[in-house]
């Protein structure tokens, strides 16, 4: 059939050829033009901001930032945040991969529900690679590895030496099976080679406290969550566990730096569905970049100790990839599943 359209087209009159190739340009650049359109509109209706943790939460503080940011510079649209919490942060992502795919939807997420639950769960009711579209990763925010000081340790080295002394004699908390926290113990242990036994609690609150009392010996958590209690003395901030050091806490060094090969970024994402159109994808990108790099937004962000990043669609893609490569062996060693 293509050989034989190709075959007439030579057989068209000069004159007949000449119209038909005008309006062949003509139609591409109508084609051309209709995308970058789309882009143009947006928002064109009230956009909710989907959370898929309670408020109150990381992804709930900095969706509410982003969601002032666009309100500011989009004022006759709306923008909502909704909180979706459940199942490890599933629900509320299945709500966005199941959206209209026009831009009213976006999501605020994490690195479970975007890459990690892929290996914990069974089967999710969306596909992260098919269903859902990266924009930009919002923030990253550190970690650290905190123990009682009870345990008279000064550094990783010296609690790994303890920790290989004394196999299966202590306890480290987390924020629940599956958690960051909980695989990022589970990866120190397996490269310390040691032996720890896991107390899950349900929040951050619950498991330093758990610490402090000693009921959990060390736990690795969210730096905000445990630099009041190391400034009161009630606990020891050994590591920071991102790959490099955080600039609210310089003098801490990384796992890396203390011999420990594990990295334990907790960051945030921006998302949409996943057919949404390109040009809405990378409109929203730049636009949200621009205002989480924003000095007041900043500013707000570290009260948190989170920093502000900005990456394109690509990069975060390349994110949630990459989490996937890191955790898998860690997971499978550890024998963690949630169903």
């Amino acid at each position: 059939m293509q050989a034989i359209l190709v075959w007439n087209i030579f057989l068209m009159p000069a004159t007949t050829f000449r119209l038909a190739k005008r309006a062949m340009g003509s139609l591409l650049l109508l084609l051309a033009a209709a995308t970058p359109v789309l882009a143009q509109d947006w928002p064109t209706k009230t956009v909710r901001i989907v959370v898929p943790f309670g408020p109150g939460s990381t992804p709930d503080i900095v969706a509410r930032l982003v969601a002032d940011g666009l309100q500011q510079k989009y004022p006759t649209s709306a923008f909502i945040v909704e909180n979706k919490p459940g199942a490890s942060g599933n629900l509320g992502t299945d709500v966005v991969a199941k959206a209209a795919p026009d831009g009213s939807t976006l999501g605020v997420s994490i690195g479970g529900p975007l890459a990690i639950n892929t290996l914990l769960f069974s089967k999710l009711p969306y596909d992260p690679r098919k269903d859902i579209a990266p924009i930009t990763q919002l923030i990253t925010q550190p970690s650290v590895l905190t123990v009682n000081p009870n345990l008279d340790v000064n550094s990783v080295a010296e609690l790994i030496t303890l920790l290989k002394t004394n196999p299966g004699k202590y306890n480290f908390a987390s924020i629940g099976n599956g958690s960051l926290s909980h695989l990022a113990m589970e990866a120190i242990a397996i490269k310390a080679g040691a032996e720890l036994t896991h107390v899950p609690y349900t929040s951050s609150p619950q498991a330093i406290t758990a610490v402090i009392r000693n009921d959990a010996q060390i736990t690795c958590l969210p730096a905000i969550s445990v630099t009041p209690q190391a400034a009161s003395g009630a606990v020891k901030i050994l590591a920071v566990s991102t790959a490099r050091r955080s600039s609210y806490l310089p003098e801490t060094p990384t796992l890396k730096e203390a011999g420990i090969d594990v990295e334990a970024d907790a960051w945030n994402g921006l998302i949409a569905p996943g057919d949404t159109p390109k040009p809405i994808i990378d409109k929203i990108s730049k636009v949200v970049a621009e205002i989480i790099r924003q000095p007041a937004v900043r500013e707000k962000l570290a009260a948190q100790l989170m920093e502000p990043v900005g990456s394109s669609p690509e990069e975060l893609r390349a994110r949630m990839d990459g989490e996937i490569v890191r955790w898998a062996p860690v997971i499978k060693a550890a024998k963690v599943k949630l169903n």
